[in-house]
């Protein structure tokens, strides 16, 4: 659908704005992130209120927790293991959240089908 002149001269002019305002974009985006040289004085004077840990600690942090979760767990999720595989239904009927109104008439409708019907007899049937 986008292939006309007046889109196709849009997206032209869009790209030529998005390289015009490429180094605006990326300075101010290092001095938010405090990578310009001038970020070194907000960040002693953050110092002086707070205690400044460098990121190379906390990551290592991280990673002795993680690695104690996984030793500590067996790995399995809590989940409610009382649902019937079968009929998708849980202890007290209920189906699933994530299972949608015609999928539950469906299964509804082939239960009571086959607890309509009764064992047949083997044999001849006349």
């Amino acid at each position: 659908m986008a292939k006309s002149l007046r889109s196709k001269w849009k997206r032209k002019m869009r790209a030529e704005k998005r390289k015009k305002n490429a180094p605006k974009e990326l300075a101010r985006l290092k001095q938010a992130l405090g990578q310009d040289g001038k970020g070194d004085a907000i960040m002693n004077d953050i110092g002086e209120i707070a205690t400044v840990v460098p990121a190379k600690k906390i990551k290592e942090k991280q990673m002795d927790v993680k690695m104690e979760e996984v030793e500590g767990d067996d790995g399995k999720m809590d989940m409610d293991n009382k649902r019937n595989k079968k009929t998708q239904l849980d202890g007290h009927g209920q189906y699933p959240a994530w299972m949608n109104q015609r999928q539950a008439k469906k299964l509804k409708a082939k239960r009571q089908k086959k607890k309509g019907q009764s064992k047949k007899k083997k044999g001849i049937a006349w």
